[in-house]
């Protein structure tokens, strides 16, 4: 980091102190944020930039995306803006390094350290496609880790909601960082979540074989290698990498969308499966054919870090081995024109579809039923843990069943056993918990679960936490056992949280938590129960319904109010007391000798307040009556 040349105050809160980095689009800055008294990090858009309309929005939906993201391994956004034409976003200060570094650092990384990473990496991108975004730009730049280990996804600068139609980029180029592309990405095809996969899979072989598994001379050869060309095992590059986890590696990379994990959460599922010593299912499934043997020669090695705009490339994907060709072109043609003939007539007679009676796997190893199922040109899309007396790893039950109607490719569930080997286990109390902690939590616990999202949203409820779990924790299960947890849904409104009396700095990191934002300015009234600076209030209003991401204005006390002194004098101690008190007064009271001469003929009754009758007063303020007693 350097010191700023120049000091400047965004919003009169945000006040720079240093350049950390300088991107594509923007540079970081770290800032003190002046209001909460906290080191943070801002994001500035290029002032040539700021006059594209395209890009500020790229820019504005940067910091939307980001900000409606909470989760441990994000990293939280927590006011954007704009001031004199500079559009700028803030965020936390993530005191560590990125993955960028520390690959230039290492080049190789231990398997047991990538895969905790990328597993860190998968689990925050599965939580951001559950919530409608897609990163589009995952690479070791956008992965920081903190000086405790913990890992953190940052600069959705790309991102886009699943369900938008728009698209922000010119016609005839993709947006991303060529090195990390899915090729669905080079070709300007429309991206979900398991593009995110691919480029994680690139990732997560740049960790284990010190370099990415295509490089060329320049970004568009990169992107037409990654449509057209298979990637090379990671093994020829690193023999130690084990057979598990380049099979993780190889399954995330299939040019195909469709045989890749289908989910980010399946990525992470694999990698933790990996790490605990436990069969990985890319094993299972042929994660490493997914991908096919080929080899592309380098031509030279280009950092990939930017992320740029290429034309979009065209081809014919290699989802298998190509042939040698072949040296004799007559046979060449006859073979062609046999394969030809026999499409042809396969055509007419059954159709464009080719359709099969699913085999009977069940009592069958897995292993033996998924050979059989990939035999008959079909895939195994997800496995299922379940009790049974089979022992463990066979096959009890398959969706469709045996003897359905199946077409080529079609994906079959299988019901494997668990065995008898299932151990009592008390299930964990999860709700309330972050969703992705939950999801650990009951993994360690070795137990299933489904997520059941609700749009009903109950008092205390936010985004992406455990609202409710069945069975209830602290029964008794057995391991395999699968827990049902319900979250609130992705868009559903929900009560803004009770704040009151916390501190600004208490209620901002509540706020988060909640899943909202922290409004730039704030509120200030007097309170006569609420201690000067904690809150009194929100707008919207406490337990009022809103949506993730919302500002939330906060009203904070500005210390007591001012009441009105009654007028007490003539009346007894007793009834002037009661009085005064109910101003919010603290009464103290003098009482005189009988034979005062200011008592004469005003026995029993207050003479005098220290304090004007009619007169403002703080309150808890304390006033003085003097008294004159009955004798």
């Amino acid at each position: 980091m350097e010191p700023v040349a120049e000091q400047h105050t965004y919003k009169g809160r945000y006040s720079l102190t240093h350049l950390i980095a300088r991107g594509g689009m923007a540079q970081v800055f770290r800032a003190t944020d002046l209001a909460l008294n906290r080191p943070v990090a801002l994001k500035v858009l290029y002032p040539e930039l700021s006059v594209d309309q395209n890009f500020v929005e790229r820019f504005r939906r940067e910091a939307q995306a980001a900000a409606n993201l909470s989760h441990p391994n994000i990293v939280p956004v927590f006011d954007w803006g704009e001031e004199d034409g500079t559009y700028f976003i803030v965020m936390e200060l993530v005191e560590g390094t990125s993955l960028a570094g520390l690959l230039r650092d290492e080049r190789i990384m231990p398997p047991a350290r990538a895969a905790s990473i990328t597993a860190q990496v998968a689990g925050a991108l599965a939580f951001a496609h559950r919530s409608g975004v897609v990163h589009r730009d995952v690479k070791p730049g956008n992965i920081l880790i903190t000086d405790e280990g913990v890992v953190k996804v940052t600069d959705f600068g790309i991102a886009q909601a699943i369900s938008t139609v728009d698209h922000l980029t010119a016609a005839g180029s993709v947006m991303g960082t060529a090195t990390y592309f899915s090729p669905e990405q080079a070709e300007g095809s429309l991206v979900d979540g398991r593009s995110d996969v691919y480029s994680l899979g690139v990732v997560l072989y740049e960790l284990l074989a010190g370099r990415p598994p295509f490089v060329g001379d320049s970004p568009v050869s990169v992107a037409g290698m990654h449509v057209r060309d298979a990637a090379p095992s990671p093994l020829q590059f690193n023999p130690g990498i084990p057979a598990d986890l380049e099979s993780i590696t190889m399954m995330a990379l299939a040019k195909n969308p469709s045989q890749r994990y289908q989910t980010a959460d399946e990525m992470r599922s694999d990698l933790l499966r990996f790490s605990e010593g436990r069969p990985v299912q890319a094993a299972q499934r042929g994660g490493r054919a997914f991908a096919g043997s080929d080899t592309t020669r380098a031509v030279s090695v280009v950092s990939g870090e930017r992320t740029q705009a290429v034309a979009i490339q065209t081809g014919p994907r290699t989802d298998v081995v190509r042939r040698r060709k072949s040296n004799t072109p007559l046979i060449a043609t006859a073979s062609a024109l046999a394969v030809l003939l026999v499409a042809a007539v396969g055509y007419f007679f059954l159709g464009s579809t080719v359709t099969s009676v699913m085999p009977n796997v069940v009592g069958t190893s897995i292993t033996d039923a998924t050979s059989t199922l990939t035999g008959q040109g079909l895939v195994v899309g997800a496995t299922k843990l379940v009790q049974s007396t089979q022992p463990a790893g066979t096959v009890v039950a398959s969706t469709p069943k045996a003897g359905a109607k199946v077409t080529k490719g079609q994906s079959v569930t299988l019901s494997v056993s668990l065995g008898t080997s299932t151990q009592p286990v008390t299930i964990p109390d999860v709700t309330g918990m972050n969703l992705s902690d939950a999801e650990s939590a009951l993994q360690q616990a070795g137990l299933a679960y489904k997520v059941d999202f609700t749009a009903t949203a109950p008092e205390g409820a936010s985004p992406n936490t455990v609202l409710s779990q069945t069975p209830d924790g602290g029964t008794q299960g057995r391991t395999g056992d699968e827990v049902t947890i319900t979250v609130l849904a992705p868009g559903s409104n929900y009560p803004v949280p009770n704040l009151a009396g916390k501190t600004l700095s208490d209620a901002a990191v509540l706020l988060g938590q909640a899943g909202l934002t922290l409004a730039p300015d704030q509120g200030a009234q007097c309170s006569n129960t609420a201690p000067e600076g904690t809150v009194v209030g929100t707008v919207p209003a406490i337990g009022q319904p809103v949506a993730a991401g919302t500002a939330i204005k906060l009203v904070l006390s500005s210390g007591y109010c001012s009441v009105v002194v009654p007028n007490v004098v003539t009346l007894s101690k007793a009834a002037a007391t009661s009085a005064m008190q109910a101003q919010g007064l603290v009464v103290s009271v003098t009482t005189l000798a009988a034979s005062n001469p200011l008592c004469t003929g005003l026995l029993d009754q207050v003479v005098a307040q220290d304090i004007a009758p009619g007169a403002s007063a703080v309150y808890n303020s304390p006033v003085t009556l003097t008294y004159c007693p009955a004798s």
